[in-house]
């Protein structure tokens, strides 16, 4: 891939409300560089769903990465809807639930009033100096590595995140899995909020 030339959008405020335009943008991108690896973040299924309805999983490798169990507490087993996902399975979209590259031992240790370990700081500070989806989009690619659910690590993937729910943004991303995170490479950020 020589030098590009990109249209990026900047959305003036985060939310769900970006999520058609975000995908837009994803579909545009995956055809304009022939990228068969989508992924993207769903917690409630939203966007999974919508993504079913734009990409052709005959054609895409769709991988949907959700919140872990208990993620939210230890009342909530899971917030994506059992019979949605179930739904969208037999559709050909592909889940990782499960602890995110991101999170963990570490997240758990915050969330109780402990001190702040690296993988938070980083996470933190990705979502302060880019953007949360940014973030988002930098940890879904680690993740579905570490899952076996991308075929070949020499291959660009798009990914989508955002903020809190919904998408809002795109990332081009050479991906790595979490034990060569540095190899992780942002090729380019194609929408996210300002």
């Amino acid at each position: 891939m020589g030098d590009l030339n990109l249209e990026v959008t900047y959305f003036e405020k985060t939310g769900p409300h970006n999520t058609d335009k975000a995908l837009e943008i994803a579909k545009k991108y995956a055809d304009h560089f022939n990228i068969k690896d989508i992924v993207l973040a769903s917690t409630t299924g939203t966007v999974a769903e919508k993504a079913s309805e734009i990409f052709d999983t005959k054609h895409y490798n769709i991988m949907i990465v959700t919140h872990a169990y208990y993620f939210v507490n230890s009342t909530v087993r899971q917030e994506f809807p059992t019979e949605k996902l179930e739904i969208l399975k037999s559709k050909g979209l592909k889940f990782h639930i499960g602890t995110h590259a991101m999170s963990g031992i570490e997240r758990g240790l915050r969330i109780q009033k402990e001190a702040w370990i690296f993988i938070d700081m980083l996470a933190k500070i990705l979502g302060l100096q880019f953007s949360q989806g940014v973030k988002v989009c930098i940890e879904i690619s680690t993740t579905i590595c570490d899952a076996g659910l991308i075929p070949d690590l020499e291959r660009d993937i798009i990914a989508v995140g955002g903020t809190g729910r919904g998408a809002d943004t795109v990332c081009l991303i050479k991906p790595a899995p979490t034990s060569n995170f540095k190899n992780l490479r942002v090729k380019a950020i194609l929408c996210k909020p300002l």
